[in-house]
């Protein structure tokens, strides 16, 4: 629930915080309170996301990748959700992984007020209120190693896997299964399968998005340089 704040100054920075864990979520309010910044809602989970910014009306919206009840992507589905229903509001998300196919997902429209930063590499207290800043004037805030994986993939998406993981992914391209995969190649279904997990794990392709990994690998296969 949204804390008892007192009312904003002229130019101050509203913040709407969405973290699960209880510790976090209240050091980040008072850390936004020393900041100058003023706190309008903080929640454990994205429910009605939309909904809860609307009523808040934030300028930036503070929120964790992995959120309940699953723990898998809430909070970059949350993310996406507001860029495109409420693209005024700013985006900063916060995650204990580097998910570079979400990275690229919150960068792809090509807009600002946007940051992806890792929880863990976050030491500077001020650095890390800068980045508030940073996203709600416009601008784009990203963790030093999500950079450095972003350019890797796109450079050659496909250069970790091996020639036998090129021809399964080859394989999937023409929508065969795993059992004419197997076939094809004469060699068990295990070794397909685990093929296509290594596959989807060196193409950063999270297990949240079991749905579409083949049809995302797909897409990397056909956009390869």
């Amino acid at each position: 629930m949204a804390p008892n704040a007192p009312t904003a100054g002229a130019g101050t920075i509203r913040i709407l915080l969405v973290e699960d864990s209880v510790l976090l979520r209240e050091g980040l309010a008072r850390l936004f309170e020393e900041a100058g910044y003023l706190t309008v809602g903080a929640f454990a989970d994205a429910d009605d996301i939309v909904g809860r910014v609307r009523a808040a009306e934030p300028d930036v919206v503070v929120i964790d990748v992995r959120l309940p009840p699953g723990y898998h992507d809430e909070g970059i589905r949350a993310a996406l959700e507001l860029r495109r229903s409420l693209p005024s509001v700013a985006v900063l998300v916060l995650s204990q992984y580097v998910e570079t196919i979400y990275a690229r997902e919150l960068l792809a429209d090509a807009r600002g007020g946007v940051g992806y930063l890792l929880k863990d590499r976050v030491t500077s207290l001020a650095e890390f209120t800068e980045a508030v800043r940073r996203v709600h004037e416009g601008g784009t805030v990203l963790d030093p190693l999500v950079v450095k994986r972003l350019v890797a993939t796109a450079r050659d998406p496909l250069a970790a896997l091996t020639p036998r993981e090129l021809e399964v992914l080859e394989l999937i391209a023409e929508g065969r299964s795993n059992a004419s995969i197997a076939e094809r190649l004469t060699i068990g279904t295990g070794a397909v399968e685990k093929n296509v997990s290594a596959i989807f794990a060196k193409l950063d392709l999270a297990e949240s998005l079991s749905d579409n990994r083949r049809v995302l690998a797909v897409l990397a296969y056909l956009q390869r340089p």
